[in-house]
């Protein structure tokens, strides 16, 4: 398949279809009000809309090279609530993306990465697929509540959160998110039955399982969570894609700072893995808040990376063996937060650095820009990652 390459003006046949464009961006505009007319008592309906460029600078493999890369996202995200016992409650949470610009037209097989799903019903449904622009839509919550002092039951696609470290979760065995990703601060879910047990105050019994099409790809695991001397703690065991998977999490506060902690050791026929993660985050006078992780992944490590273009797994949840992170969070202005991520690999002699700059400037609309930079030694498996620049308006409704 023949590349072509970027041009720095629009040809007269239009790059992009304009009327297609437009109607696309309508749909995305149109959902939040016409959801807003339906609220009633018993059913709630939020979301955003929200739409960003992307500027990114990379080395990709051949033959597309060297490259620097424009591409527009617009997003519409609806949450949906029904309450419809006073025990039973069903919710629909949803993101229709438009994506526009030069990896759609330039990347061969991008938009077979857009429309995918790894759970049991596929639910992607890729509504238009042009050569300079998608239209995709996916649900990402789509399951039923069932709650009472004792019990918590939840049936379909959900987002199972057992991590507590707030930078990386090697916990969270059924879902897993990446750090890297600047535009999905839901976080996925996965298909899944979710009971709950509560044993007391501080205690509970849980236990999920997340069937795959492939049954040998499930995932089956219990936690179970007691207090004890100030600190929270959680025991976890179970089966993660014929892997046997055990671990462990803690939570407490020493002297005002937050004390964090994760373990998770795999094993199979051939091979283990033992990952651990600490942490420690503390909120100082002046409203900076501070957060500092430590990671060890036993079999973590990449020979190449690819800004974007990477997968993690709760198996192995980082690109090298080591990884030392820091953020820090300031209040420049009661209506702006500054932000500043720094990774550091020491095996792959490489860092990670993303500032950011977020802008409530009226209600219920933010403004926020992001940068994404690595860098790294020519052995480094960063040194040819490449770099993004992201702006982003944002209106909650």
């Amino acid at each position: 398949m023949s590349i072509k390459k970027r041009k720095n003006m629009m040809t007269s046949d239009a790059r992009y279809n304009l009327i297609p464009l437009l109607a696309a961006l309508l749909v995305l505009a149109g959902l939040p009000s016409a959801s807003n007319a339906q609220n009633r008592d018993n059913l709630r309906i939020s979301g955003y809309v929200q739409g960003n460029p992307v500027r990114i600078a990379a080395e990709l493999p051949e033959p597309l090279g060297d490259e620097t890369w424009m591409e527009y996202r617009f997003q519409n995200r609806l949450n949906v609530r029904w309450d419809a016992a006073s025990d039973l409650t069903f919710y629909w949470q949803m993101r229709t993306r438009m994506f526009a610009g030069d990896l759609v037209r330039d990347i061969p097989g991008y938009a077979d990465g857009i429309d995918h799903d790894d759970g049991l019903m596929s639910l992607s449904w890729l509504i238009f697929d042009q050569n300079d622009w998608l239209l995709h839509y996916i649900p990402d919550r789509l399951y039923a509540e069932w709650d009472t002092a004792d019990w918590n039951i939840r049936v379909g696609r959900q987002r199972v959160n057992w991590g507590v470290n707030m930078i990386t979760n090697p916990n969270d065995i059924f879902n897993i998110y990446s750090f890297y990703d600047f535009d999905y601060p839901e976080r996925p879910g996965s298909d899944a039955v979710r009971l709950q047990r509560y044993l007391g105050f501080d205690s509970r019994l849980e236990l999920a399982v997340s069937p795959a099409r492939d049954f040998e790809r499930s995932i089956a695991a219990a936690l179970y969570s007691f207090h004890t001397r100030g600190y929270d703690i959680q025991l976890i065991s179970g089966y993660y894609r014929e892997r046997f998977a055990m671990g462990a999490g803690w939570a407490g506060d020493y002297r005002g700072a937050g004390i964090k902690g994760e373990t998770m050791f795999y094993a199979d026929a051939d091979e283990t893995n033992f990952i651990a993660s600490a942490s420690v985050d503390y909120m100082f006078d002046n409203r900076m808040f501070l957060v500092a992780e430590l990671l060890y992944n036993a079999e973590g490590g990449r020979e190449d990376f690819q800004l974007m273009a990477e997968e993690l797994t709760p198996d192995n949840p980082s690109f090298s063996k080591y990884q030392i992170t820091s953020q820090v969070t300031y209040p420049i202005h009661p209506l702006v937060d500054g932000t500043l991520a720094v990774i550091y690999y020491p095996d792959e002699e490489a860092f990670f650095v993303s500032p950011s700059v977020s802008w409530s400037v009226i209600t219920d609309l933010d403004f926020h820009v992001l940068g994404q930079f690595f860098t790294g030694s020519d052995d480094s498996a960063f040194a040819n990652a490449g770099n993004l620049i992201t702006a982003q308006l944002k209106y909650n409704f």
